[in-house]
């Protein structure tokens, strides 16, 4: 799928989404694009670490395990969650593993720094969640702690093993992620079957359930994703460099922007959403600015972002 950003008038550039639509049976509903070239996941495949992590053990209030499945902001609710993981397991701050960062959403990287705290921590990184929850889950299952970042360590072989099972594909060989643990690979359309079984499958419903309920501490409620996310129903994760998964009641959506745009992921799903009747018309209101993104100028819209059906 084309999407071009039409500025007054004038579509002056384009982004190529590769987009797949499939059915719980796994089979297609709509594609479009390059759906079966290889990508890495990165951290759209979040939740499935979650269900690893389970396997062991790990159990988590639903907004701690939303918490341990997200890409976040940054903001202090979220941090104060992750801080919270830590503590009732035994740890803090200075056993995470993940890089230092800053607060991905502006406005909370604006507040700590206002506060003081204007260096990049280990808390900040928006996967602070999820390796919070990796040391939860090494207390509670003996692991050591100390190389849950370690392909060969037995967690995140159980992810490797979690997301085979869930996207019928071997996810090999694994590359680094940003936040410095293992990311798996496969295609578009090996992500949009694990997400329709997400949403099905019972061993995975406590994970699902605190995505769709606390989809603002998955993401925010300001970038596309965490706006589709709190008004979605199912389950909604993106990944770095433009990929996104979401699915509801056995149907998923994914994509993979060519440019690495996150926005032009979302909005082409959506539209492949719509496409197959899974996007209902209230949704479709709630979710204008993600379907077609405005294109601003001079402070004010002057355009949009829409499917390019030219050659």
């Amino acid at each position: 799928m084309r999407l071009a950003r039409v500025r007054s008038g004038l579509s002056e550039s384009f982004d190529n989404v590769a987009v797949i639509a499939l059915d719980t049976d796994g089979d297609t509903l709509f594609a479009s694009g390059s759906v079966d070239q290889q990508i890495f996941y990165r951290s759209a495949v979040k939740p499935f670490q979650a269900i690893a992590a389970r396997r062991f053990g790990l159990d988590l209030p639903s907004e701690h395990l939303a918490v341990s499945c997200a890409s976040h902001g940054g903001y202090p609710v979220h941090l104060t969650i992750v801080d919270q993981i830590l503590k009732d397991h035994g740890y803090t701050v200075a056993d995470l593993l993940c890089t230092h960062g800053r607060p991905l959403a502006p406005d909370a990287d604006r507040y700590q720094s206002s506060r003081g705290r204007t260096v990049p921590e280990r808390i900040f990184h928006n996967c602070s969640g999820k390796h919070a929850g990796w040391l939860a889950t090494c207390a509670v299952a003996d692991l050591d702690p100390r190389t849950y970042l370690d392909p060969h360590h037995p967690l995140q072989v159980a992810v490797l093993e979690t997301m085979r099972e869930y996207s019928l594909a071997d996810p090999r060989p694994v590359g680094v992620d940003g936040c410095g643990a293992p990311t798996l690979r496969g295609t578009v359309r090996t992500l949009a079957r694990a997400f329709a079984r997400l949403s099905i499958a019972s061993e995975a419903e406590p994970v699902a359930k605190a995505m769709t309920a606390y989809g603002a501490l998955v993401a925010d409620n300001v970038r596309p994703d965490g706006r589709l996310a709190v008004t979605w129903g199912g389950p909604v994760k993106v990944g770095a460099e433009g990929s996104v998964a979401f699915a509801l009641h056995g149907i998923a959506v994914a994509a993979k922007s060519e440019s690495g745009t996150p926005a032009m992921a979302v909005a082409a799903a959506l539209h492949a959403a719509r496409i197959v009747g899974i996007l209902n018309s209230s949704m479709a209101a709630e979710l204008g600015d993600e379907i077609s993104p405005p294109v601003m100028g001079g402070g004010g819209q002057v355009g949009r972002t829409i499917v390019d059906s030219g050659p």
